[in-house]
């Protein structure tokens, strides 16, 4: 989940500017309800391109950094080896930069040929007629092996559609895990991390008693994705009705209201009311409370990995989700954060065979294990994990590895797909403010997630008035 100039850093600050995000989408789909002004055209009428005169594509991307790096790498890999097209990286800013530079471009008929949109975004873009062309068709269109079975679990049940179809590339996509300090863990006779809540939180008294006051912190601008969404489908609880919205627009509702979710948020106000949980807002990083040795475990995402390794002075290891005692499906699956590539419609007939060409190149084994071993990223195809798995690399990086076990533990369930719902940045605004409510004692858990829950049900009517048909 992360793009910014540090190599991890984009998860954390990701919620600056979701408001514009959650418009420029409603725009972006209200100005392209019609048909795309050039259509996808036949395979067999599109003759390949001029290799003396090479088709530019445009890829407009919020990596920068370390990760500009890397994904630089792959596209200059990628025109050393295809005289006939020439793919131009454009680094746009925020994911909600992106969005909006491809919203405003689009309207103004001068869109890149694939944009990468983030994935609270997908319900919106999915439900936007004329604004993309289906990866799939496009595959299909070229005949380039291309299956949803291609790609791991996680990666493939988030972004399909009801009908178990792409309609654009899982690329960059991670997981949360949990990172621990060994060190405090052993001083304070701890001898593995937790492996559900309650242990945890027997496990924050111990530590409380050693003098290691915090136990634990979560990623800061997403504690609603790891503790929300990611809790639902780990523990293999319902978040929405409806598939958690894969199945239907109108009349979804939230279910966060209910006890699983009211149970785990009370205990991490207890736990906060202690000192042995920090969480101070989605705009403040909470990456330094974990590696400056404040807090002694960390819900985050698994592309901090590097940072960590990078800021941490301590022996740490990384484990698996907490499950919620009780859960009797759980462990189940987590799905991935991060974003996709979508091709745009209404662009000249020549460049879309180009474009499929360099989505099937980026899906390849060589090109998932680079990006993997070289960003923290899980490699979103079967292909690329085997390879890496043949490399030794999980072998010599077993962190690395958590976050694929997650995502693949359990085959998906209707309900542990994804969340698949429209205005979903402005949902976990309602949520995010829920959350600090309880941990600041100011509601309880039960208070505050019955008020997210009716926000939440009042937006998702707002999305399905306007996008239900």
């Amino acid at each position: 989940m992360s793009t910014t100039s540090t190599k991890w850093r984009e998860p954390r600050h990701r919620f600056l500017g979701l408001i514009a995000v959650v418009t420029a989408i409603g725009v972006l789909a209200s100005a392209c309800s019609g048909t795309p002004k050039t259509t996808r055209p036949s395979a067999s009428t599109v003759p390949a391109p001029s290799t003396s005169h090479p088709v530019n594509l445009t890829v407009w991307t919020a990596f920068s950094g370390a990760l500009g790096a890397a994904f630089d790498t792959l596209v200059s890999r990628f025109n050393a080896a295809n005289t006939g097209y020439h793919v131009i990286a454009d680094y746009k800013g925020s994911y909600s930069q992106v969005l909006s530079d491809t919203m405003a471009a689009f309207r103004a008929h001068a869109a890149p040929n694939i944009s990468q949109i983030f994935d609270a975004g997908t319900a919106t873009i999915m439900d936007a007629p004329g604004t993309y062309v289906p990866v799939h068709k496009l595959m299909a269109q070229y005949k380039l092996p291309f299956a949803t079975s291609d790609f791991i679990g996680g990666a493939a049940s988030y972004y399909e559609t009801s009908a178990d179809q792409l309609d654009s590339l899982p690329f960059n996509s991670s997981t949360p895990v949990l990172y621990y300090n060994k060190t405090e863990l052993s001083n304070a006779g701890i001898s593995t991390p937790p492996t559900t809540w309650n242990q945890l939180r027997a496990d924050a008294a111990t530590l409380g008693a050693h003098g290691q006051k915090c136990a634990l912190t979560s990623s800061g601008a997403y504690v609603m994705w790891t503790d929300l969404e990611q809790f639902a489908v780990w523990n293999g609880f319902p978040y929405a009705t409806d598939d958690n919205g894969y199945t239907a627009v109108k009349g979804v509702k939230l279910e966060i209201d209910t006890a699983p979710f009211i149970s785990h948020l009370a205990l991490l106000g207890e736990l906060a009311a202690k000192g042995g949980y920090i969480w101070n807002g989605v705009s403040t990083s909470t990456v330094p409370l974990f590696t400056n040795g404040t807090c002694a475990m960390y819900e985050q995402s698994s592309a901090d990995l590097s940072t960590i390794q990078a800021a941490a002075k301590f022996p740490f290891g990384v484990s698996e989700l907490p499950i919620q005692n009780g859960a009797p499906d759980a462990p189940q699956n987590t799905v991935v954060g991060g974003a996709s590539l979508w091709v745009l419609s209404g662009a000249p007939a020549v460049t879309y065979r180009g474009d499929a060409e360099f989505l099937h190149f980026l899906m390849s084994a060589q090109s998932q294990a680079y990006w993997a071993s070289h960003t923290g990223y899980v490699p979103v195809t079967t292909a690329g994990s085997a390879l890496l798995e043949s490399q030794n690399f999980y072998a010599t990086h077993p962190n690395d590895l958590v976050a694929v076990k997650e995502l693949n533990n359990k085959a998906p369930t209707p309900f542990t797909r994804g969340i698949r719902l429209g205005y979903l940045p402005e949902i976990r605004q309602v949520e995010a403010s829920a959350i600090a409510a309880v941990l600041s004692g100011k509601q309880t858990a039960a208070q505050a997630l019955a008020a997210a829950q009716s926000q939440g049900d009042s937006i998702l009517a707002q999305f399905a008035a306007q996008y239900g048909g």
